[in-house]
């Protein structure tokens, strides 16, 4: 018997290298605002729900916004990024994506999404991996975000696994800590001396076997 029923997986720098969009479209709207953001500012970001991300900016910049202003400026940050994601195809996948998604499959465990971005099903289809993927975890449904276990959690509840039977994968600290929070086993792709609440850290998704996990 396998130890693990379900696999729950982050998007964004995970099976798709699309992180460098959403900071792309950040750093854009920062420069409307007069907020210079320095390439390390992405790593601030990484995990981090659309609102979030827009108040570490603001603050960054010492800039103030009304609710309804911010709710502007958040939805003109997503049509930036919308259109670039536009653009993405099969061969934007991270290498060695599609091959776990199929594995995992084939081992008879569920799959689904857990990503903040409330722009993941159409970039799934795009990226033609929706097939793969059993659940699609809905982050405007879940009270809180990332680093809250919410969304690991919703997700688990979709493919109806329980906690303790799934397996995590993501490549932020956020992502970690709400894969633990949640009672998941996290597997980080990334650098452990950064992701060190994971139980297990791989360099990049092609290091990934689900074998290396079954019991």
């Amino acid at each position: 018997m396998p130890r693990f029923d379900a696999v729950l997986f982050d998007l964004d720098g995970v099976l798709a290298d699309t992180a460098h969009i959403h900071f792309a479209a950040w750093r854009r709207l920062a420069e409307e605002l007069g907020i210079p953001l320095e390439p390390r500012f992405e790593d601030r970001l990484k995990g981090v729900d659309r609102m979030t991300s827009l108040d570490l900016i603001l603050a960054h910049g010492n800039v103030e916004r009304t609710v309804e202003e911010r709710r502007v400026l958040a939805d003109r940050k997503n049509g930036y990024y919308q259109a670039a994601i536009a653009e993405q195809s099969p061969d934007d996948l991270l290498p060695g994506a599609r091959r776990v998604l199929e594995e995992v499959r084939a081992a008879g465990l569920k799959t689904a999404l857990a990503s903040a971005s409330h722009n993941a099903p159409p970039l799934l289809d795009q990226l033609g991996i929706r097939p793969l993927i059993d659940a699609i975890a809905n982050p405007a449904a879940v009270k809180a975000p990332k680093p809250a276990p919410d969304l690991f959690l919703e997700a688990a509840r979709l493919v109806g696994v329980a906690p303790g039977r799934c397996l995590g994968v993501e490549d932020a600290v956020a992502g970690i800590t709400s894969i633990k929070e949640a009672g998941m086993v996290a597997v980080g792709i990334g650098d452990p001396t950064i992701l060190t609440r994971a139980d297990h850290v791989v360099p990049a998704i092609a290091d990934f076997h689900i074998g290396d996990y079954l019991g």
